[in-house]
């Protein structure tokens, strides 16, 4: 309740500055503010893919039902998020470099890091024992987090036409647009949050529903 009373009243402001505050970018005009969509869906879409990486470590290691829970809670967030996130940035390609998709750096490796992560989600759903699935799928999270620390530096590490948001030396974002980011973020951050809960508390409510089916059927195969 209380998130979703967070989100409502933060994603309220932060399209009040998106449409009233920050200026319209002079090449690409409204088109531009997609950027304050884009970029939070792209962070947060990484932030769970570290909590996937956190949660797989977790479930071999304590050998929790709950941290299987996240983890796979974690990962759907992420595929949603980072699934939109390439979405506005086709759009956003398309006004800015003419084209829907081009094999940039970052891009390509944004792109791999989603497949990588929905055949997580696949590998989550197969019908294997249920210990043997928990131990693959945590140890295939751990491997899968590589990818993303390469999707955060590839733009910077490689010749790249996807623009750096915060330049180092000159460049980077007017105060306006800054402010408006960071309150797009925000938004999208108790967005996130109240997904991922929701998402966690209801793997573990199917879990807990099958597993009293499972046992209602033991006890008229018994009798």
């Amino acid at each position: 309740m209380v998130l979703g009373v967070l989100f409502i009243v933060s994603f309220l402001v932060s399209q009040y500055l998106i449409w009233n505050y920050a200026p319209i970018e002079a090449t690409l005009g409204l088109v531009q503010k997609i950027f304050y969509l884009h970029l939070p869906l792209a962070w947060w879409g990484m932030i769970s893919f570290f909590l996937v990486f956190v949660f797989s470590g977790l479930v071999l290691l304590r050998k929790q039902d709950k941290y299987d829970f996240w983890a796979r809670a974690s990962a759907e967030i992420g595929v949603l998020f980072s699934g939109l996130a390439l979405i506005t940035g086709s759009i956003w390609a398309k006004a800015s470099w003419g084209v829907w998709w081009t094999w940039d750096p970052r891009l390509t490796t944004t792109l791999i890091m989603w497949f990588v992560y929905v055949g997580y989600l696949l590998l989550q759903g197969l019908e294997l024992p249920e210990l043997k699935r928990k131990k693959i799928s945590a140890a295939v999270g751990i491997i899968a987090f590589l990818d993303v620390p390469l999707v955060f530096v590839s733009a910077r590490i490689w010749r790249t036409v996807h623009p750096a948001v915060f330049a180092h030396k000159g460049g980077g974002l007017a105060p306006e647009m800054l402010y408006t980011l960071l309150a797009s973020l925000v938004s999208f951050g108790f967005l996130w949050l109240l997904l991922l809960k929701l998402r966690a508390k209801q793997i573990a409510l199917e879990q807990k529903l099958a597993g009293i089916f499972l046992d209602q059927l033991s006890a008229r195969g018994e009798k």
